[in-house]
């Protein structure tokens, strides 16, 4: 049994246990989340809190969803068969898939009078807002960064104190980390729709045009990022293995430079322990005008699904926690996840010391305060699937088929799936 499985078991037996005690467990409600990697452990300890602090709810947790495109797809099949759970954790580009098919509840309702006095800035809340309807709220965020092996560096000449800040430094000098020998790589990036919108967004492109009529990532700074696929390769020696075995990779000591998800940076450094100083530095910026630049945020949203009243404020209640003060403290602390509520970062009496003692985080989370802009969200039912098409063009680019056609194809191909065309 794995450490998340007797995670996810513990939370589990906290519900029952207390929906054992009728006096308390006055009302039961049902969690979905993701990716349990990242996220188990955190669904522990916040369903631990908030059960600590509402002893009349017991909170049920799921089994994960591999990913949120899976989870997607879970609780559309869900909803369909009226067995859907009564709040949700989904990926801030995904929320609206699940609002497209109406399986969503309005929040506008549960909102504090002034939203803004209990951090939840217009920023915050544009993260679930559409149509003047509010449907998610932000749980996490997290933008591309470079996770450094400083040893790697300093045996392949380089230096920590003059790391380069172009895209053609990085790849010259995975090179020479990837010269290493043959149980060393030099970089590593996932073949994944995230991404790309941050390399993307580094380059000052977008996906689409403002009003998501047309695709826009076929220009100039679309084909520019989707080149940095085929060089990483061809120029940086990057291996094209999976996603697990390069996150298992890098802190293992043998992967030298690996853009990813700021949300993994406490999983990356308690598995390099003493092993090397996980060093975090910020995505290069293309773009001449930084006004341009935007790195998509990724991380979480939560949702409502639940339509009975008794639940529906019982599930209010876990979510007014989980992106309040103290919920965003357990998030942060234990994922690495930038904070999704104002008062959090304002006030140095929740994370001030942490802050001070990882300073890891403080660069991650000041590029998200810098350049954070949105997860494009591919608009309706074909949303979740043309990400797996803009995957595919990056694999057949990474392996070396011609950038400016396979860009220039998937665009097409997005247009006619998206009903552009």
């Amino acid at each position: 049994m794995t450490r998340h499985t007797r995670t996810a078991l513990a939370a589990l037996a906290i519900g029952t246990a207390l929906s054992a005690l009728p006096a308390l467990a006055q009302t039961e409600i049902r969690v979905h989340y993701a990716i349990p990697t990242i996220w188990a452990d955190t669904q522990a300890a916040l369903a631990e809190a908030f059960m600590a602090a509402n002893p009349d709810i017991t909170l049920t947790i799921d089994g994960p969803a591999e990913g949120y495109e899976d989870g997607v797809q879970r609780l559309l099949r869900e909803g369909i068969a009226g067995t859907a759970p009564d709040v949700a954790y989904v990926g801030l580009n995904l929320w609206r898939v699940l609002e497209d098919r109406g399986v969503l509840q309005p929040l506008d309702g549960f909102l504090p009078a002034d939203a803004m006095a209990a951090g939840y800035t217009p920023a915050l809340l544009s993260l679930g807002r559409f149509e003047d309807t509010q449907w998610a709220l932000g749980t996490s965020a997290s933008t591309l960064v470079m996770y450094v092996n400083p040893d790697l560096v300093d045996q392949a000449g380089g230096s920590m104190d003059d790391f380069p800040t172009t895209f053609d430094g990085i790849i010259d000098l995975a090179a020479r980390i990837d010269a290493l020998g043959d149980q060393v790589e030099g970089v590593w990036i996932a073949r994944h729709d995230w991404r790309f919108q941050s390399l993307l967004g580094a380059h000052g492109g977008r996906p689409m045009t403002a009003d998501e009529r047309d695709i826009t990532f076929d220009d100039a700074a679309g084909k520019a990022a989707a080149t940095l696929y085929q060089r990483f390769v061809t120029e940086g020696g990057m291996d094209l293995y999976s996603e697990n075995d390069a996150r298992q990779a890098f802190p293992a000591g043998t992967l030298g430079i690996m853009f990813e998800s700021s949300s993994l940076m406490t999983r990356f450094e308690q598995g390099a322990g003493d092993g090397f100083a996980v060093t975090v530095k910020p995505l290069p910026v293309v773009a001449e005008d930084p006004a341009t630049v935007y790195f998509p945020t990724g991380g979480s949203a939560i949702v409502m699904l639940t339509d009975d009243p008794a639940r529906q404020q019982a599930a209010w209640d876990y979510m007014a926690f989980v992106t309040g003060p103290e919920g965003q403290k357990i998030i942060v602390e234990n994922t690495g996840y930038a904070p999704a509520n104002a008062l959090v970062l304002e006030d140095a009496a929740y994370l001030g010391a942490y802050y001070a003692a990882h300073e890891n985080a403080r660069v991650a989370h000041g590029q998200v305060a810098r350049y954070a802009g949105p997860w494009y969200a591919f608009p309706g039912s074909e949303g979740v699937a043309v990400t797996d098409l803009i995957a595919a063009a990056l694999e057949d680019v990474s392996g070396g088929a011609p950038v400016d056609a396979t860009i220039d194809d998937l665009a097409e191909t997005l247009r006619m799936h998206l009903g552009m065309k």
